[in-house]
């Protein structure tokens, strides 16, 4: 099959490729490479079923051929990004998702948008089920981010409904792995970093908040399973343990060997103080479940970090 998948060049588009063209497929990524970056698609230069569009997808999209699925991932996806790119997160959202529907009501195709556990914001239910609403601040700086998925997922329902588009609609947990930016403000990315420079790791409050933490291989599982089901709702995809930011901070000085001691600041606004996914949906109707603990998941990611400081990508970074 041929299939689009915006926000390509992005960390975790560019594993989803990956696994696309493992299946046999056609690939056309589209990025406008704003957090996206190039080298996380060089190992497919030479791969005649992938080509990269460099296009923003806010714009206007028109793409020639058949066309049988679209996977809706571009985004800022970080806090770091989405607060320096508060009005592309809202487009990529907002036009980006009318946008990529519109293409996929064309060309008869199925998408799948990428949505996000941030929908619920700061939760007053936990874990998260698929059922809860929400309790997010929209005016407050994370809410460009929020808002922008909430009415991505409200306008991807409504061309379902009013045009009998084929949708999927995946809400993704805390996602981590290789090809995280250094600089992605991300609190996995954040710690590894810090730990293999010796500086102190940065702990927001208390460190009392939790977080969920599903390796990057696992999600793609889950969302390749999503796109051949039969569910039109949206379903949540995370791994359901859950560890407080100082648990996680001993676990990455642990897998660094590192001698960082834990710094603590003032917490962020808005910051959840808990986020943890109710996957009995995914479980029950996909037959899936992470499979790949976090100990295991933070090697691997430490070890693709050990590579970019090899190569003094690390040492360019901001403190």
């Amino acid at each position: 099959m041929r299939f689009v998948v915006t926000g390509a060049a992005g960390f975790l588009g560019s594993h989803l490729t990956d696994r696309l063209l493992a299946e046999g497929h056609t690939v056309l990524g589209v990025d406008n490479l704003l957090t996206g970056r190039r080298e996380n698609l060089s190992h497919l230069e030479d791969d005649p079923r992938f080509r990269l569009l460099e296009r923003d997808v806010s714009r206007h999209i028109e793409i020639e051929g058949e066309l049988d699925g679209i996977f809706h991932l571009a985004s800022p996806a970080s806090p770091v990004d989405y607060l320096r790119f508060p009005i592309q997160t809202l487009k990529a959202g907002a036009l980006g998702t009318h946008n990529t529907l519109g293409l996929a009501k064309a060309r008869g195709a199925r998408l799948l948008l990428a949505s996000t556990s941030e929908v619920y914001g700061d939760p007053l239910v936990h874990p998260q089920p698929e059922s809860y609403w929400g309790n997010v601040n929209p005016i407050g700086p994370r809410g460009v981010y929020d808002e922008a998925k909430r009415f991505a997922e409200a306008i991807t329902m409504a061309y379902r409904r009013a045009h009998g588009v084929d949708t999927r609609i995946v809400r993704i947990f805390n996602t981590y792995g290789p090809r995280m930016r250094p600089d992605d403000g991300r609190v996995v990315s954040n710690f590894v970093v810090q730990a293999l420079r010796g500086q102190p790791l940065t702990i927001y409050g208390d460190g009392s908040q939790s977080r969920s933490f599903c390796y990057v291989s696992d999600l793609v599982e889950g969302i390749w399973r999503l796109f051949n089901a039969e569910l039109h709702e949206p379903v949540n995809l995370g791994n359901p343990g859950e560890y407080t930011i100082r648990e996680l901070a001993e676990l990455v000085v642990a897998a660094t060997g590192s001698a960082s001691p834990l710094e603590a600041r003032p917490l962020p606004t808005d910051d959840p103080k808990v986020r943890r996914p109710d996957i009995s949906l995914a479980s029950a109707e996909l037959g899936w479940t992470p499979r790949i603990p976090l100990e295991v998941g933070l090697r691997r990611t430490v070890a693709y970090f050990h590579r970019l400081q090899a190569l003094g990508r690390l040492e360019t970074m901001p403190d």
